[in-house]
This record gives structure tokens, C-alpha cells and sequence, in this order.
């Protein structure tokens, strides 16, 4: 038997006359608010003890896990979910995090299952930029400078900024690399902050700019907010893949090993709020199991100014979180 949709139903009672008799307009109406309706953002949570085993880091675990997070974000299965953010023509950079050291900075085998899936879509070594503010920083993460190629740019400011930029509170020198590229992908860690509540998808952009150092005050709000809505980030952030294999719970940014604990997960989105959202409920339930204080007061003002400058969506209701 053939299932009828409401839609279906709708219309062929209209055919028959007795509804639009008697509620005239009602097949409309109802048609405007479907599609008036907004969609929730997606964020995928993919978890597997495949991809830690220790401190070692299964590269090809990370590629298949990193797979299916993007097959679920974006209903499309294989090179198709690469190929439906990123196209051939496209000049991408990665926003890694270096800054601390190993296990508090983005693993390369998390860069490299990103380049993977770059490559399924078309995108050519030479358009792929992976950077940060400094070239000790990309060496920190396992990755040598190299700034003219060939093959993949692993690219660092090291003082030599771009633009200046300034909007609302935020005001700083940007990375050249905003001038180069179509579309970004953040790629951060998840970790408490000691101002900032929580450090993950929006706090990573504190190594693009060159003065961070003038940002941290009032608990980086709303510094972190502002500088997030600049046209440089916002316009062609695509996509936010956050690095959870052991995420720390307490004395962020730095490396604290005795606050990180196996979580066995990597999380995808579009939406650099609803990652941060996430990441914090993360955080916040661990910190609750272990018995520390709360870090609701300082991240959810973050979130909120972010929210408020269209940067993202912190609102629960309109976010659908995947979990495999």
C-alpha cells in the first residue's frame, strides 16, 4: 500500500471540495509555515576508541570516523560530503592550534584526514592552507613551515600581518592568509579557559589576529564575540572539525595532562556556536563529575554575544545534535 503525506491528504480533500468548503486558505496556510520554518543547524558528535589507543593517534581510524561525522552532517555519503562544502576552484585555509604543545594542540593526523577528504572534492594540494601565528606552533603540531609549496602550504604569520581590521570592540591586524582564501575550516581542541570559560571553535581565532594579548579582558566578552563577526571569519567559515580525544577539563589554554580524559571523539559542524555550545556541555559535565566549579558564568556570556552578533546559534531548540 501506498503511503498518502499529510500533503497529499491535503490536497486531495481539497479536490473533493468539503475542506476548502469549510476552512478556505487552510492547504496554504499551512504550506507558508512549513516552509517558512527554519532548518537547525547540525552538529555530528562521532565517537571511537579506534582513533586513541594511548597517546597514539590511529591515522586511518581518523579518516574513517571523520567519514561518517561529514556523511551524517551533510546527508551525502563518500567525496559527495566534501563536495557539497568545498569545490575544485576553492582556496582553503585550516586554522589549526598549536600554540601549548602536543595534546593541547591540533594532531596532525586530524589535518591530514582533512586534507583526505579536501582532495575527494577536487580542491588541489597547492589551494590547501594549513597555518598558524607562528612557525613553532605548526612544528609543535608536527608540521614543517613551508611557505611557497610545493603541494600543501603549511604557512605562519610570525609578525608579518595583514589587514587592520576593527569592528565593535574588536580591533587587530589580521592574517594575510583571510586574503588568499575562499573558505576556512576551524579546527580546534576542546579545553576549559581560565577567561574565556571554555576554549574551542571561537577562542581558536585568537591566533589570527596580532594582539590577542588586548582581548582577554572582561572574560574575552565581548572580544571573542566581535572578533568572530568579522566578514574575514564569519563569510567563509565552512566548516568546524574540534579534535575531543582527550579533551581538558581545567587549567586551559595551557597543558594540564592531569584534566584531560579519553572522550574517543571528533565533532563536525557548520556553526562555530553550536560547536562551542556542545564542547562546553563537554567540559562542564566532566568538571561536575570530578567536583570543580562551574564555568557556566564566563562561557554562556560568550555564547550569547555571539549569538547576538549572528555569528551562531546557542539556542538548544534550534540546533540537532548527531551522535554516533
Amino acid at each position: 500500500m501506498t503511503k498518502t503525506t499529510r500533503r497529499e491528504f491535503m490536497k486531495q480533500a481539497a479536490i473533493g471540495g468539503a475542506l476548502i468548503a469549510s476552512l478556505p486558505g487552510l492547504l496554504e496556510a499551512a504550506e507558508s509555515v512549513a516552509e517558512a520554518a527554519p532548518a537547525r543547524t547540525r552538529i555530528v558528535i562521532a565517537r571511537s576508541t579506534s582513533m586513541l589507543k594511548g597517546d597514539t593517534v590511529d591515522q586511518k581510524a581518523v579518516e574513517q570516523v571523520l567519514g561518517q561525522a561529514m556523511a551524517k552532517l551533510t546527508s551525502k555519503s563518500g567525496a559527495d560530503a566534501w563536495k557539497s562544502l568545498f569545490k575544485p576552484d576553492d582556496v582553503v585555509g585550516i586554522k589549526i592550534n598549536g600554540l601549548f604543545g602536543p595534546t593541547v594542540s591540533t594532531r596532525s593526523e586530524f589535518v591530514n584526514a582533512v586534507i583526505a577528504g579536501l582532495a575527494s572534492a577536487g580542491v588541489k594540494p597547492k589551494s590547501i592552507i594549513v597555518w598558524d601565528r607562528a612557525a613553532r606552533d605548526l612544528e609543535k603540531s608536527g608540521f614543517v613551515p613551508n611557505k611557497t609549496g610545493p603541494g600543501v602550504i603549511y604557512y605562519s604569520d610570525d609578525g608579518d600581518w595583514g589587514k587592520d581590521v576593527q569592528l565593535g570592540s574588536f580591533h587587530g591586524k589580521v592574517s594575510k592568509v583571510f586574503d588568499r582564501i575562499t573558505a576556512l575550516i576551524n579546527m580546534p581542541l576542546a579545553k576549559d579557559h581560565g577567561g574565556a570559560g571554555i576554549s574551542c571553535a571561537l577562542k581558536n581565532h585568537y591566533g589570527s589576529f596580532h594582539n590577542p594579548g588586548e582581548h582577554h579582558g572582561n572574560n574575552c566578552d565581548p572580544y571573542l564575540a566581535d572578533l568572530n563577526a568579522i566578514p574575514q571569519i564569519k563569510d567563509k567559515t565552512r566548516l568546524i572539525v574540534a579534535d575531543l580525544l582527550k579533551p581538558q577539563a581545567d587549567g586551559g589554554p595551557r597543558r594540564n595532562p592531569s584534566a584531560q580524559w579519553e572522550y574517543h571523539s571528533l565533532m563536525v559542524g557548520t556553526d562555530p556556536v553550536a560547536v562551542d555550545l556542545q564542547a562546553y556541555q563537554i567540559i562542564e559535565a566532566r568538571r561536575k563529575e570530578v567536583g570543580m566549579q562551574s564555568v557556566a558564568q564566563k562561557a554562556e556570556k560568550t555564547l550569547v554575544s555571539a549569538a547576538k552578533r549572528g555569528v551562531g546559534t546557542n539556542d538548544p531548540s534550534k540546533i540537532e545534535v548527531i551522535r554516533i
